[in-house]
């Protein structure tokens, strides 16, 4: 099973892997505390402090912010940097340091748009303080997205100063350019092994912008629960646990707004025909048999009409250019052991091989036809690949290899590999999530443009509300700086980054993300007492 999880195995505690790393560890560029590492950085000696009244200003930039993206997203950073502590010194004064004071922060957008479009440039350039008002910070961007990772960047620069209580941005002047190096960086959530509430989601949401990914993928249902409303087939959700426990079509559409807002794309799956039991709770002609109730019937109009119905309602609210089909794990015996179906085998002169390619490749075509590019779990490709549409997008999980062939094949990919980047294998530690490459051994630069990037995958069999963000974080983050960071500034040994990884996941947890220790596996305990810093 794809989210089979570990036992937690043991992990050096987080000292001695400083000890390991030796006096590298604490190299220059570590001190910046940013995460992820941007691409270009430089500073400087001094520091400023922000006054009560940081404002926004807009001056300049050619985006009106029609829909309060942007001025969300500054009350959102100011919240955040204010979170931790109550703000009760002078912040309107230097004081006998003298410090200078910010008073604001200047963004400029060359894009009108807030349309969040795939592949956008995410490119931003960050000042504190700007040359022409050295009393103000400065974001450019091409687009609103991209000023949200500014804002981003900009929130770790703040700290609190506990003697004056007042914020302030040590080591300035700074000068920051940056951009990811893939287009696509992703977290996978599992709502059918254990629902997650919305506040849950949207918790998660906020969490994945602190990291700059930027893409949820919502596998919504499989074969324990379907639990989200889909209005062309109403009983579908009878297949959810409870009624307490479901999504209605209004709840997707919050999701997927809430996440646009923040710059995510979210990224609806279907796990089929595999991975769909549940699916025949409301509807059991979806069943080969009553005994025998998965994969789908291959052999039913009926089938492909549900499915059609599902993503033309699925058009109308999941607006990312991407639907995820699933196809792994697809076992056929029930199809040949079913007579009716046995029988549209033989009138079809279908394998079961075959009849599993002739679903797949059907269900694309309905995607299709729905203005939708597909992306599938990697078995489809591993068995017929040379068939699939041109437009898909090879799901990476089994193992090592498959990218460069996927890529050589001329159909881009996305890297999952579970002996690294799935989060219910607890006893996976954050080092692993760091090192993991996507290229892995590709040399050729248009099969690395296929790459298109990676997601690490939190399966939900051992995971619900109560634990999913200690799983997810830190780990996470160390595949995120993966994703982003360019390569020749990563580090080549993951644990001379444990400070600065260590420092983001205190960053976490003050802004009330549950991040689990850093030494050891998923959502460890802490070892003893002591610092957040050094654990």
């Amino acid at each position: 099973m794809r989210g089979k999880g570990a036992n937690i195995a043991g992990v050096l505690p987080l000292f001695m892997l400083f000890i390991a790393g030796g006096i590298s560890a604490f190299e220059d560029i570590e001190k910046l505390r940013i995460w992820p590492l941007p691409a270009e950085v430089s500073r400087g000696g001094r520091r400023m402090i922000l006054t009560g009244d940081f404002k926004l200003v807009t001056e300049g930039s050619k985006y009106g912010d029609p829909s309060g993206i942007l001025k969300e997203g500054f009350d959102r950073m100011l919240g955040i940097v204010k979170l931790s502590h109550v703000i009760s010194g002078d912040q309107n004064s230097s004081g006998s340091t003298g410090s200078a004071l910010l008073e604001g922060l200047i963004v400029i957008i060359s894009s009108s748009t807030d349309e969040l479009e795939y592949g956008a440039d995410e490119s931003y350039k960050l000042v504190v303080a700007s040359g022409d008002k050295p009393s103000y910070a400065q974001i450019e961007a091409k687009n609103v997205y991209g000023a949200l990772h500014g804002l981003q960047t900009f929130s770790q620069l703040c700290h609190f100063n506990v003697k004056k209580k007042i914020i302030e941005i040590l080591m300035t002047p700074w000068n920051i350019t940056d951009h990811p190096r893939f287009s696509y960086r992703g977290l996978l959530i599992d709502t059918s092994r254990h629902y997650l509430p919305l506040p849950i989601i949207k918790n998660v949401i906020d969490s994945m912008t602190y990291a700059k990914l930027n893409v949820l993928h919502w596998h919504i249902v499989d074969t324990q629960s379907f639990p989200l409303e889909i209005p062309s087939y109403p009983k579908l959700w009878n297949g959810a646990y409870s009624s307490s426990q479901r999504y209605t079509f209004e709840d997707a559409g919050e999701i997927v707004n809430y996440a646009r807002r923040r710059g995510i794309h979210v990224l609806a799956e279907i796990d089929v025909p595999g991975h769909a039991l549940s699916w025949g709770k409301g509807y059991p002609a979806l069943w080969p048999s009553k005994d025998c109730q998965e994969p789908l019937d291959v052999s039913s109009d009926f089938t492909f009409n549900l499915i059609d119905g599902i993503l033309s309602d699925f058009s109308k609210i999941f607006k990312f250019k991407f639907v995820h089909l699933g196809g792994d794990e697809v076992n056929t015996t029930c199809w040949s052991a079913t007579p009716r179906i046995a029988q549209w085998l033989k009138k079809h002169r279908m394998s079961e091989a075959e009849a599993y390619q002739y679903f797949v490749l059907r269900a694309q075509k309905i995607a299709l036809s729905h203005g939708y590019e597909i992306i599938n779990w990697e078995e489809t490709f591993n068995n017929f690949g040379s068939k699939l549409n041109p437009k898909t997008v090879v799901h990476n999980w089994l193992g090592t290899g498959v990218v460069e062939r996927v890529t050589k094949s001329g159909f881009r990919c996305i890297v999952s590999n579970q002996d690294k980047w799935y989060l219910d294998h607890i006893d996976a530690p954050w080092q692993g999530f760091y090192a993991n490459e996507p290229f892995q051994e590709i040399k050729d630069k248009k099969q690395q443009s296929l790459v298109l990037g990676g997601e690490v995958c939190m399966w939900g069999e051992h995971i619900d509300a109560s634990d999913i963000q200690q799983t997810i974080w830190p780990r996470a983050a160390a595949a995120a700086e993966r994703l982003w960071t360019p390569y020749a500034k990563l580090a080549k040994n993951p644990n001379k980054v444990t400070t600065r990884l260590a420092h983001f996941r205190c960053l976490l947890d003050q802004r009330g993300v549950a991040a689990a220790p850093l030494a050891g596996g998923g959502r460890v305990a802490p070892l003893e007492p002591g610092s957040c810093l050094a654990q």
